[in-house]
């Protein structure tokens, strides 16, 4: 995307004239009075406009999040922090968009599959290779697989982003099963495999991110649940024991770790504990790795954020750091 406009590398006086999504709306009152701060967006990052004042209500009247607008106005500075000022926006028609062009992406999804379909085919199991075939195999699965986020909002949150998360969980999984030699490793990739599937039936993506009504509802545990468990009952002979169905089912079911986290059952097996910090680890350091990169966190050159993360906790973060003599 050569034209595309990079926002977070724009410095303060540049110019804005680019179609963006609103990724979020927030709305606040103040001593001075009402105001409206739009998060803009696009495949590159984010930006934050200056307050729209209650003088100025009736051009963001109608805007939400999820809505796509073009916008004029120039870089400005307030504590440090970058931000537009808005000098004419514009609601545009959703399909009049470019999407791929507004919504974070992976890029290129093909090393992605590479190294998933290397570890897929690395399993010596027969019967754990053959459930993991019945959808790594099917070409539908693997086409809407590839696009679907890993989140609406948070980690992976970009298309392709779930595809990314699983192998990172699968090679992270793996290797910790290495580790300790009881653990089934061919067992934990095919956890990390599948403990996500239900993202493809929680989310959709053809436009803005956005929860489905069955995401909602249900959520994506049960729902990847369901989809194994269809995919089980349909196939003739079955591809594996009944045992075996409910080892596969607990891994998907407790990989959050615990039930006010939406697991919906906590880790009782040494490859489910293992798939659920894998699966920690992934969330967390993609988080990590945004907030260090996010300049709406720091004033100035400070190494110490002004404030958290939502997604580490509301933990601050440090970026300094050290070539250690290299």
């Amino acid at each position: 995307m050569p034209d595309l406009l990079e926002l977070p590398r724009l410095d303060v006086g540049a110019t804005v004239d680019a179609d963006l999504l609103v990724l979020d709306v927030n709305r606040r009152d103040h001593q001075n009075g009402a105001y409206t701060v739009l998060t803009l967006g696009n495949a590159t990052g984010r930006l934050q406009s200056a307050p729209f004042w209650s003088n100025r209500e009736t051009e963001v009247a109608g805007i939400a999040k999820g809505s796509v607008v073009h916008v004029v106005g120039k870089v400005s500075s307030f504590r440090d922090a970058k931000q537009v000022e808005v000098k004419d926006i514009r609601p545009l028609l959703a399909d009049t968009v470019d999407w791929s062009s507004l919504l974070p992406s992976v890029g290129n999804v093909q090393p992605y599959w590479e190294r998933l379909d290397a570890l897929r085919t690395g399993i010596t199991a027969p019967r754990l290779r053959a459930v993991l075939d019945l959808f790594y195999l099917d070409d539908e699965f693997r086409q809407r697989f590839e696009q679907c986020p890993a989140a609406t909002a948070g980690h992976h949150a970009e298309l392709g982003g779930l595809l990314r998360h699983t192998w990172e969980v699968a090679y992270l999984g793996r290797s910790i099963a290495k580790v300790y030699r009881r653990a089934d490793a061919d067992l934990v990739v095919a956890g990390a495999m599948l403990h996500d599937i239900g993202k493809l039936e929680s989310y959709r993506w053809s436009g803005a991110f956005e929860i489905t009504e069955a995401g909602s509802l249900i959520g994506h545990v049960a729902l990847g649940m369901l989809m194994l468990e269809r995919r089980l009952q349909e196939t003739e002979p079955a591809p594996c024991t009944p045992t075996e169905r409910l080892i596969l089912q607990h891994l998907i079911a407790s990989h959050h770790g615990r039930l006010e986290h939406g697991a919906t059952a906590v880790p009782m097996t040494l490859e489910a504990e293992i798939l659920h910090f894998a699966d920690n680890t992934s969330a967390k350091a993609e988080s990590m790795t945004t907030a260090l990169g996010s300049d709406e966190l720091f004033q100035g050159d400070a190494l110490v954020s002004a404030r958290g993360h939502w997604t580490l906790d509301n933990r601050k973060v440090f970026r300094g750091s050290s070539d250690w003599g290299r």
